[in-house]
């Protein structure tokens, strides 16, 4: 049981549900390894969506955006990684579509029903002539167990696959929330800067879904950060296909309630995943501001600091510089009385009001030391609060950015 909640985490991922297969090939776009993955619900499932809101946006987010305003319902996701097909142009977009028409061909299901997902190095255009004849036999191949395939297949700089599912219960229906996400470098808010896909036996309206999605992903995708890049081709893609049979979830009760906190657990748990997963990252550090006037005033002051560069070097280095906090706070852009705040590193107190210094170097170096590393602001002007989550910046994040097209 999760949180005092009736959600129970389970094995699995994006296949978990009821009703949805996947699977993956390699079909060479960079390197030996899968890179083309599927999604397939048996049948037409609602689908929700939130995308990037980098004006420079991948022709597989501008047909994806096309598809979901076509129709309210989504049988297939296809995916590539190795290549964003991003600013491509024409030829791009057309090479998004006729991944959406083969897709749809192979499976034997309409066009409209197919999302379209791309990530890799922006710039190149895809090697149709091999992704194709591999969507076509994809298509044949997906199954219950596929979920893991799929999961590896989606990852750039990634180091191991991202998957979480969850079981819960409405009325006499045991329901399940199962997804997969992507995420290494390119990590900023403002609509997650990776690749989340979620799958839901749930009978829940498109609407509805929509909402759910909005809300969740809010207080999940939209509280990471690695290095405060915002990339092209970001989106989080939600199916519900209610083969759970569940009495459609209606808002405003209690169903609804707890179908919103099962899928914020699911994106919080892949998002912290993502955040430890930072290029060159050693330690998940976890932005905890209290005492804030609203929450959105907490999470601006949550964000500046976990978007610091110096705050997250001196993490690195286990160098317990508070003032590069107090900094960051400073310009989050907030008003703030600064001689009422505190921090704490994990349990220990750092700074205390009027600008005590608390600090016991000794301590704070051990703390810093640890693999995860939860610092507290306690602003003192109200009751509200937000986390945002985000890691250390090594020699080794630059190492890989250096050669990434390489």
């Amino acid at each position: 049981m999760i949180q005092n909640m009736p959600i129970d985490e389970c094995p699995g991922g994006i296949t978990s549900p009821q009703g949805f297969l996947a699977g993956a090939r390699g079909c060479r776009i960079r390197r030996l390894t899968k890179d083309v993955a599927m999604i397939v619900s048996e049948v037409p499932a609602a689908a929700a969506a939130v995308f990037t809101q980098n004006k420079t946006q991948a022709a597989p987010i501008t047909v994806s955006k096309s598809q979901l305003k076509k129709s309210p319902y989504c049988s297939a996701v296809i995916v590539n990684s190795g290549n964003a097909n991003a600013c491509t142009g024409e030829r791009g977009l057309n090479d998004a579509w006729e991944m959406v028409r083969t897709t749809a061909t192979a499976l034997g299901i309409p066009e409209d029903q197919v999302v379209v997902s791309s990530t890799g190095v922006i710039g190149q255009y895809l090697p149709m002539e091999r992704i194709l004849p591999c969507i076509a036999a994809l298509a044949s191949e997906v199954t219950r167990d596929g979920g893991r395939d799929a999961a590896q297949a989606i990852m750039t700089t990634d180091t191991y696959a991202k998957e979480v599912a969850v079981t819960f219960s409405l009325g006499n229906s045991v329901v399940t929330i199962g997804a997969m996400a992507k995420g290494s470098g390119m990590i900023a808010p403002n609509m997650a800067t990776m690749l989340g896909f979620v799958t839901t036996d749930a009978a829940i309206s498109q609407p509805l879904l929509a909402k759910a999605l909005h809300t969740a992903n809010a207080k999940s995708f939209n509280r990471i950060t690695v290095d405060g890049d915002m990339s092209t081709n970001d989106m989080v893609i939600i199916l519900a296909n209610g083969l759970a049979k569940n009495a459609p979830i209606a808002e405003h009760t209690e169903e609804y309630t707890l179908f919103v906190a099962a899928l914020e657990y699911v994106l919080i748990k892949l998002a912290k995943m993502i955040a430890r997963d930072g290029e060159g990252a050693t330690k998940l550090i976890e932005i905890n501001v209290i005492g804030g006037t609203t929450e959105d005033e907490a999470a601006r002051v949550a964000g500046a600091v976990a978007n610091s560069n110096l705050v997250k070097t001196a993490i690195h280095g286990r160098d317990a510089n508070w003032g590069r906090i107090m900094a960051a706070v400073g310009y989050s852009g907030v008003d703030f009385d600064p001689e009422q705040v505190e921090i704490f590193f994990n349990d220990l107190p750092i700074l205390g009001k009027n600008y005590a210094i608390l600090l016991d170097e000794e301590k704070a170096t051990q703390v810093l030391g640890e693999e995860n590393i939860v610092i507290t602001i306690h602003l003192n002007q109200g009751s509200w609060g937000a986390r945002f989550w985000t890691c250390d910046l090594s020699k080794e994040y630059v190492h890989i950015n250096a050669s990434y097209r390489s």
